[in-house]
């Protein structure tokens, strides 16, 4: 079958305000999607990715009335439904027919990503254009689907599924997580197109093209803001082989990317695989810089000066708070103390250092706000980020949501930038002077900003250097520079 998958057009400033966008854009490669698309090939479908980051909506339309898919799948985040929920209606309100009649008399479309993850039969209430949503890991399921499709059959009884059936929604049983990730087919990033499009925030890479990579899939740890597919499982962590990972670093390099990143939760969840893979990079002498998270309690010295023996050269510890009731709170299972050591370690062996932290915690005071930012400054990374706490669907945070706080009912406010949640012990005014102040502060400071000059080394430094500067010189100038554009 001729398959589409879309995530619907979007522009940076409907995230970001304008003002301070320069240092904060990033496009991300979609792994999902590109997992999706690389099982319906491998099944023996035709398919085209478009992305709304660099195309226009009416240029996704017309690229759909060209190819007529017989099956389309759209992408979804919170922030995102609503666009997708349009994308959906002006594909139908098109006419858009596949030329394969005997198959379906219309083009088929499907929701999938966090929000239709989280929300299910929701978005099919929310929209009587969608015919499905795939409720989990898609990559099984979104074939099987197809499979049903093409031979005119139901989709009853395939797992993972939630599907319109007439006047009825049916909810089929849930698709057990994916445990042999090794036998998924790597990523179809050949359907990305120009790979220099696709770059993390200036200053957090060093060299173009940069592949993203994800080594495990879940997480054990159950912070209360994070989404979670399968809330009941003892351990979300699903590992693939050392192997597996290293094969698809060198196909990376063989497409001509120079920089991965490492999006696992935490790439040192098993700090001894974590130390093969490192290993494996130095013995294979593979030529590429790269980036990493983890959690301040599962490295050391060791494991760090082996990550930037084999060429990592920046780590991203979520640091979160600088007060310890704080964290407890949303159940971080960290102390700042843990903090301190695993920042001073990375420094010593001379990784750059990120570490975002969160305002509006639940039983979070503007004054232990004010602590977070002295704690920020205390430990001095080379990068911090100050992020507005985000009632994700799906989170722990969102389904007891009158337990912690209130939140906002406009779903473009789910991003980072946004104060979608305010606890009973702040106001949305207060989380937003918070992020203001503390991005002053932290990159105002002389030795900062002495130490970025000192550290310029190219036209690239350079040029993040500037975009930097140019969003400080906002958050002093403007009261309301987080203001993003309306949609």
């Amino acid at each position: 079958m001729k398959c589409v998958l879309i995530i619907p057009s979007w522009v940076p400033e409907e995230i970001f305000s304008s003002k301070t966008a320069g240092s904060q854009i990033n496009y991300w490669q979609p792994l999902g999607t590109l997992y999706v698309a690389s099982s319906l090939m491998k099944a023996g479908h035709e398919v085209q990715f478009l992305n709304g980051a660099f195309m226009k909506h009416d240029e996704i339309m017309d690229e759909i009335d060209k190819f007529k898919p017989e099956f389309i799948g759209i992408y979804s985040t919170a922030f995102g439904w609503k666009k997708a929920m349009f994308t959906a209606a002006e594909i139908r309100k098109s006419g858009v027919r596949s030329q394969k009649s005997e198959v379906k008399d219309y083009t088929f479309i499907a929701v999938g990503g966090p929000y239709p993850i989280a929300m299910q039969e929701k978005c099919l209430a929310d929209s009587k254009d969608i015919d499905a949503v795939v409720t989990g890991e898609g990559e099984i399921t979104v074939v099987e689907m197809l499979e049903k499709l093409s031979q005119r059959e139901s989709l009853d009884g395939v797992e993972g599924v939630v599907f319109r059936d007439g006047e009825r929604i049916i909810i089929n049983p849930k698709r057990l997580l994916i445990t042999d990730i090794d036998a998924l087919p790597f990523p179809a990033r050949e359907l990305l197109g120009d790979t220099n499009n696709y770059i993390p925030p200036p200053a957090t890479y060093k060299r173009k093209p940069v592949a993203v990579i994800m080594t495990a899939r879940g997480c054990n740890r159950r912070c209360i803001y994070c989404f979670q597919i399968d809330k009941e499982r003892n351990s979300g962590i699903r590992y693939r082989s050392v192997e597996n990972v290293m094969q698809e670093i060198e196909l990376c390099l063989d497409q001509g990317y120079r920089e991965i990143k490492f999006i696992d939760d935490t790439f040192a969840a098993d700090y001894d695989r974590a130390m093969q893979i490192t290993h494996e990079i130095k013995r294979r002498k593979l030529d590429f810089t790269w980036f990493a998270s983890a959690c301040v309690n599962q490295v050391d010295k060791p494991l760090l000066k082996a990550f930037k023996d084999a060429g990592c050269w920046a780590i991203l510890f979520g640091a979160e708070s600088g007060v310890q009731k704080n964290l407890n709170t949303i159940r971080k299972g960290i102390t700042l103390d843990q903090t301190r050591k695993a920042v001073k370690a990375a420094k010593e062996v001379g990784l750059t250092v990120y570490t975002p932290f969160l305002f509006g915690l639940p039983g979070q005071t503007f004054e232990d706000g004010l602590k977070t930012i002295d704690f920020a400054c205390e430990i001095n990374p080379d990068i911090a980020n100050f992020h507005a706490l985000t009632p994700f669907p799906g989170t722990e945070l969102y389904d007891n949501i009158k337990k912690y706080g209130t939140m906002s009912d406009d779903l473009t406010d789910f991003t980072y930038q946004g104060a979608a949640f305010v606890p009973y012990t702040m106001t949305r005014e207060e989380i937003a002077k918070l992020r203001q102040l503390a991005f002053k502060r932290f990159y105002s400071r002389p030795k900062f900003i002495a130490k970025r000059i000192l550290g310029l080394k190219s036209i690239h430094d350079l040029r993040a250097a500037l975009k930097g500067f140019k969003s400080i010189f906002w958050l002093w100038a403007k009261s309301d520079v987080f203001r993003r554009t309306s949609l």
